[in-house]
C-alpha cells in the first residue's frame, strides 16, 4: 500500500501561502463551507464523562461506526490549544474516519469544551496523568482493537507523550499520529512572541483570556488571576500561571516539562508519524529537524500546510483527513 506523504500535498495558489492556510485552518468562513459530510461524526455521538484519575473528570463524545459489520478499531482524537471536540479539523477528520468504518472517540482537555465547571484546578500543558489515565479508561469502556491515536497542535504533543508512557501502563495503543505538534515549548513560545505575525499572538490571547474568565465564572470563591495578568503578553500570563497554579520554579521549566525536543522520543515503543509542514508560522521547523527519532517514528515535513491546515481548495476540506484515514487503516492491513 502507497501511503501519502507530505510532499504530495500540492495546493493551488493562493493556498501556497503559510498563513492563509493557518488562519483558514480554524476560520468560521471554513466552518460554513465545509461539506455536510464533514460534520457526521456529530451524529449519534455520545456525549460521555471519562475518568482522569485523583477525582478529576473529562469530557468526550463517542460515535459508533455503522459503515462496517465490524469496526476496524477505535480512534480517538486530540484537539489543540483552545479548541474542543467540535474543532473544524476534528469534526473534519472524525467524519472520514468513522465512513471507513472506526469508532471514533473525541476527547476534551481539561477546560476546554465547556467544561470549566467540572474541575478547580486549572489546565495546563503539563496535565499528561490525567490525559494518559483518560485514555485508559476509554480502552476499558470502548474494547474495539486496535486503538489508534491522532493529535493537533498541542494535541499532537500530548498524543506523543501519551503514546510514551502507554506501554507501560498497558494501554492497548497501535500507533500515534501528530499533525504539527508543539515540540520545543520554549522554542515556540519566543518564536510566537519575536516572529509570528501579531495577529496569532491576538487571537491565541483572545481565546485564553476568555477561558480564564470562564474559569473564574465557575469557580467565583478562587482568584485564579489578578486582572493586571490577564492584561500581560503571552509570556508573561505563562509565567504568571507557572507560578500560581503548578509545581515549577520557572517558566522554562514549566516548558520544558512538556518538551518533547532532541532525544526525547528515542524511547517511543509504539509506531507514530508525525505531520508538519516547513511553512507553519506558528511552530519553527528547525525543531523538527533536530529530532532524533527511532525507526519506528516517522518524520513528513511538507513545503506546504501552515500550521493544521493542509487545506485543499475552496470547499475547505483537509489533505490530513486522507493521509490520517490511510494510516490508520494500514494498522489494520487495508
Amino acid at each position: 500500500m502507497t501511503l501519502p506523504r507530505g510532499k504530495d500535498f500540492r495546493p493551488p495558489w493562493p493556498l501556497r501561502s503559510g498563513h492563509i492556510q493557518t488562519m483558514l485552518s480554524s476560520s468560521g468562513v471554513r466552518r460554513q463551507l465545509l461539506p455536510r459530510a464533514a460534520r457526521t461524526v456529530q451524529q449519534g455521538a455520545e456525549q460521555v464523562m471519562v475518568d482522569g484519575g485523583e477525582g478529576v473528570r473529562l469530557t468526550g463524545a463517542y460515535t459508533a461506526q455503522k459503515t462496517q459489520p465490524q469496526a476496524r478499531g477505535l480512534a480517538v482524537l486530540f484537539h489543540g490549544w483552545e479548541g474542543s471536540v467540535d474543532s473544524t479539523y476534528v469534526l473534519q477528520t472524525g467524519s472520514r474516519l468513522l465512513a471507513d468504518g472506526w469508532d471514533v472517540f473525541r476527547l476534551n482537555f481539561r477546560d476546554h469544551g465547556d467544561s470549566h465547571h467540572l474541575n478547580e484546578a486549572l489546565f495546563h500543558s503539563c496535565r499528561i496523568d490525567e490525559i494518559v489515565n483518560a485514555l485508559a479508561d476509554i480502552a476499558k469502556r470502548w474494547p474495539a482493537r486496535p486503538m489508534v491515536l491522532a493529535g493537533f497542535s498541542l494535541g499532537g504533543n500530548f498524543a506523543l507523550r501519551a503514546a510514551l508512557r502507554a506501554t507501560e501502563l498497558n494501554i492497548p495503543l497501535r500507533y500515534a499520529l501528530a499533525v504539527c505538534p508543539i515540540i520545543d515549548p520554549g522554542e515556540g513560545l519566543f518564536s510566537l512572541e519575536e516572529e509570528a505575525p501579531w495577529f496569532y499572538r491576538a487571537y491565541f490571547m483572545h481565546k485564553w483570556r476568555r477561558s480564564l474568565k470562564a474559569k473564574q465564572a465557575a469557580f467565583p470563591q478562587q482568584q485564579y488571576f489578578e486582572l493586571a495578568e490577564l492584561d500581560q503578553d503571552l509570556r508573561g500570563l505563562t509565567e504568571a500561571l507557572v507560578v500560581r497554579h503548578t509545581d515549577f520554579d520557572s517558566l522554562q521549566a514549566y516548558l520544558d516539562g512538556y518538551s518533547v525536543a532532541d532525544s526525547a522520543l528515542k524511547a517511543l515503543q509504539i509506531p507514530a508519524t508525525i505531520l508538519t509542514a516547513r511553512d507553519d508560522p506558528v511552530i519553527p521547523v528547525g525543531a523538527f529537524e533536530r529530532l532524533e527519532l527511532p525507526p519506528n517514528v516517522e518524520l513528513d515535513i511538507a513545503q506546504y500546510g501552515g500550521h493544521c491546515g493542509f487545506i485543499r481548495g475552496m470547499d475547505m476540506t483537509s489533505f490530513t483527513d486522507d493521509y490520517i484515514a490511510a494510516r490508520f487503516n494500514a494498522v489494520v492491513g487495508t
